[in-house]
């Protein structure tokens, strides 16, 4: 589970967000380039290529879009606080 209390500091405001890489527990963006491949109108790569959330998910669909992202995360470092 992703850790709220280390958010990129590029994610926009809403319940969807992403681990900054420097997370201690080991849920830090590892830059694989699973979520910005698979939905890039919602997650973006900083000058690093760790990935930060750049649109919040309105419609059902895409939620479930970022829902997919979040599964497909090999640290869980894509959260959902709503």
């Amino acid at each position: 589970m992703a850790n709220k209390d280390m958010k990129h500091p590029k994610n926009v405001a809403g319940a969807w967000y992403c681990t900054d890489p420097d997370d201690d527990n080991g849920e830090g963006c590892i830059a694989c380039n699973v979520c910005y491949t698979g939905a890039p109108d919602f997650f973006a790569e900083d000058e690093d290529g760790n990935a930060y959330v750049l649109k919040q998910p309105e419609t059902d669909e895409e939620k479930e879009l970022c829902e997919e992202q979040m599964d497909a995360c090999p640290v869980a470092s894509i959260g959902n606080d709503g």
